[in-house]
C-alpha cells in the first residue's frame, strides 16, 4: 500500500501521505505565503526529560512494512477516565490524531458546533478518513495536549458519508485497512485546515443535525483537530525524529524516538542541522507546503516517476529492477538551501518476500508530478518538523531540518 511511508501533499512524510485535511507534499508549486491563525510562541526551556517517546517501525496490524508506530494515551478531559492505544501510526505529513471508533473505549465528549455535532474529512494518499469530532486529553510520555479536538474514524453515530466526503475517495473505515489503530499527525501545520476558517468549499467539515443530515461548514481554528503538539504547555514548537540506519536488505523490527520541541531542552538542540524552510500555499481552502526536489531534470520519491526503472508485476506501483539501483536527487528548501541525496532502489517483490520489516531502498511510482520523500529517508538520521507560526532557535516554522 503506497500510503504507508510516503511523503505527499507538505514535506517529508513519515507514515502516509495525506491531501486535504492532512496533507504534505514536494511539488514546485509555490505562492504566497498566506498568514497562518497561530502566534507564535517561544520556546520554553524545561529540564525535564519527558519528551520522547519510542517508535517501532513494523509491519503493522496487517503486515505493511516501513509502519512507524507509536503508543498514546487518550483521557476524557479533565478525568482520570483514560486508555491506552498501541500501534497509532506516526506521521509527519498530516495534523492531528485520528483514531478508529473500534479502538476507543471511554466516552469521549462530542465537539458540537453551531446547531448540530461537528465532524470532519480527511483525504489521505490510501483514501479519505471521516467520523466525529471529540475532544481528549492527549497524553505522551509526559506531555499533554489539554482537551485537544480528534477526529473519531467510522463514527456508528455518524455512519452515512456526505457525498462531498465520499467523492473524494475510498472509505478507510477500518483498523485493519490502515494497517494501524489511528493516525498520530505532528506535521507542520497547528491544525487540520486553516483554510476552512472561512472557507467550506474544501470539504473538510460538516455540522450534522442528524447522522444523515450533514452540511459543508467552516470552521474555527479552535473548533478543528488539532496537532497535540501546539497543545503542549512546553515543547510545543516541532520536533524531531532519530531513527536508525537499516542495512540495504532490510531489517526485522527497529525502534527509534518521537523528541518534542525544537531547542526547549537538552536532547531536541538543532545542533548543526541545516534547514529547509517549506513554502504554504492554498489550493481550495485546503493549506501545502512545498520545497523542490529535483530528479532527472525535473521536480518529480521514494515515490517517484522513472520510466526507465522495471516496475512490479504482481505488486502493482512498486519498482522491480534486476538489480539495486543507485539514484541522486537535490533536495532544495525554499531558503535557498539545497544539497545532493543519494538513494537505491531495489526489488519490491524480493523485499516484500523476506522477512524485513524496516526497508530503506523501497520505491514506488508516482505519476501526479510529486516527489515523495517517505519514510525510508528517515533511516539513519534525526529529523526535525518545526511547526508554521512557532518560533524556534532556527526561526519560525515551518521547515523541516536534518
Amino acid at each position: 500500500m503506497r500510503s504507508l511511508f510516503l511523503l505527499a501533499c507538505v514535506t517529508l512524510a513519515l507514515g502516509l501521505s495525506g491531501c486535504g485535511g492532512g496533507n504534505d507534499s514536494t511539488t514546485v508549486t509555490t505562492s504566497t505565503p498566506p498568514t497562518i491563525p497561530v502566534s507564535p510562541t517561544p520556546p520554553t526551556t524545561t529540564s525535564s526529560a519527558s519528551n520522547q517517546v519510542a517508535i517501532t517501525v513494523n509491519r503493522g496490524l496487517t503486515g505493511e512494512p516501513d509502519t512507524p508506530n507509536v503508543s498514546v494515551t487518550i483521557c476524557v478531559p479533565g478525568t482520570t477516565t483514560c486508555q491506552t492505544i498501541p500501534n497509532v501510526l506516526l506521521d509527519t505529513g498530516s495534523f492531528g490524531l485520528r483514531l478508529f471508533s473500534s479502538s476507543v473505549t471511554i466516552p469521549l465528549p462530542t465537539r458540537t458546533a453551531g446547531s448540530g455535532t461537528l465532524t470532519n474529512c480527511a483525504q489521505f494518499g490510501l483514501g479519505t478518513t471521516y467520523g466525529s469530532v471529540k475532544l481528549a486529553d492527549i497524553k505522551l510520555a509526559g506531555e499533554t495536549a489539554s482537551s485537544t479536538a480528534i477526529q473519531v474514524i467510522a463514527d456508528p453515530n455518524f455512519a452515512t458519508v456526505p457525498t462531498t466526503c465520499s467523492n473524494r475517495g475510498a472509505q478507510v473505515t477500518s483498523a485493519s485497512a490502515l494497517g494501524s489503530n489511528g493516525i498520530l499527525g505532528i506535521g507542520s501545520e497547528p491544525i487540520d485546515c486553516p483554510g476552512c476558517e472561512t472557507s467550506a468549499s474544501a470539504g473538510a467539515y460538516y455540522i450534522c443535525t442528524s447522522a444523515s443530515s450533514c452540511t459543508q461548514a467552516t470552521a474555527a481554528a479552535a473548533l478543528q483537530v488539532t496537532n497535540p503538539i501546539v497543545n503542549f504547555p512546553l515543547d510545543n514548537n516541532g520536533a524531531l525524529i532519530t531513527l536508525p540506519s537499516v542495512a540495504a536488505s532490510g531489517s526485522a523490527d527497529v525502534s527509534g524516538s518521537l523528541t518534542f520541541g525544537i531547542g526547549t531542552q537538552t536532547n531536541n538542540t538543532l545542533g548543526n542541522a541545516t534547514i529547509y524552510t517549506i513554502t504554504p500555499y492554498v489550493i481550495s481552502a485546503q493549506y501545502y507546503g512545498t520545497f523542490t526536489t529535483l530528479f532527472n531534470g525535473s521536480s518529480d520519491g521514494l515515490f517517484f516517476n522513472d520510466s526507465g526503472i522495471s516496475q512490479c508485476t504482481i505488486s502493482h506501483g512498486f519498482y522491480c529492477p534486476a538489480s539495486t539501483q543507485s539514484l541522486n536527487a537535490v533536495m532544495q528548501g525554499n531558503n535557498g538551501t539545497n544539497s545532493s541525496q543519494n538513494f537505491s532502489i531495489a526489488n519490491a517483490q524480493t523485499l516484500f518476500s523476506s522477512s524485513v520489516y524496516a526497508i530503506n531502498n523501497l520505491g514506488g511510482t508516482e505519476t501526479a508530478g510529486y516527489f515523495d520523500w517517505g519514510l525510508p529517508f528517515f533511516f539513519g538520521r534525526t529529523l526535525y518538523t518545526a511547526i508554521d507560526g512557532r518560533s524556534t532557535p532556527g526561526g519560525n516554522g515551518p521547515y523541516i531540518a536534518f
